[in-house]
């Protein structure tokens, strides 16, 4: 849905999502130039525009918060499944929490789900401790990709790493120096599931 966007457009875009399902209201411009360090309005100005006559906004003049996403557009909404524990992959993903109103679309996905990130082994790719990673559920990625994965008889919850791999060996990589990782060889390859591929983050709007 959102490949007509430009990378800058669409993380306007994220980030009004972002806030108004927390603050159950639309930013202000000021609010947006300041979350994205700008001085002046204008630029704001150029991409809200754009971004309402694409449909993915609209516009209430008059307003201090104006700008508020496009419901119709936008939803529905992304499964919220915390945490996943380990066990089968389908029987935690049907475990929701809650529900994104975000549409799958704006990653790119017809069908995604939200995994809650816990600790800071991503930190290099951006992926911080809270944030919601949203993966699309496939069962292979390719080689230097994030996924979700689990690891059999290892680690209790799902967890996001860097998947490499060659023909004798799988390797879990963190996106932080201050961690090692975890290598698979030979017949150890199965103890890893992958659940999904990471597309894309939602932040807590400080």
């Amino acid at each position: 849905m959102t490949s007509d966007l430009t990378p800058r457009q669409k993380s306007v875009l994220e980030y009004i999502i972002a806030f108004q399902q927390e603050q159950r209201m639309a930013p202000t411009v000021r609010e947006i130039c300041a979350h994205f360090g700008l001085s002046g309005p204008a630029g704001i100005h150029r991409i809200l525009n754009l971004l309402k006559d694409k449909g993915y906004l609209v516009a209430e003049p008059g307003k201090k918060r104006a700008w508020r996403f496009n419901r119709d557009v936008i939803g529905p909404g992304i499964p919220l499944i915390g945490t996943i524990a380990a066990g089968q992959p389908m029987e935690a993903i049907e475990n929701i929490e809650a529900e994104l109103s975000i549409s799958p679309a704006l990653f790119g996905c017809k069908r995604c789900f939200g995994l809650r990130v816990k600790g800071d082994s991503m930190i290099d790719a951006h992926i911080m401790d809270g944030d919601l990673a949203i993966i699309r559920p496939q069962k292979r990625v390719e080689n230097g990709q994030i996924a979700a994965v689990m690891v059999q008889n290892l680690l209790a919850e799902a967890t996001l790493k860097i998947v490499r791999f060659d023909r004798s060996s799988l390797t879990l990589e963190p996106a932080n120096a201050a961690y090692s990782p975890l290598v698979f060889k030979g017949p150890q390859r199965s103890q890893v599931t992958v659940l999904g591929k990471y597309v894309g983050i939602v932040r807590k709007v400080k």
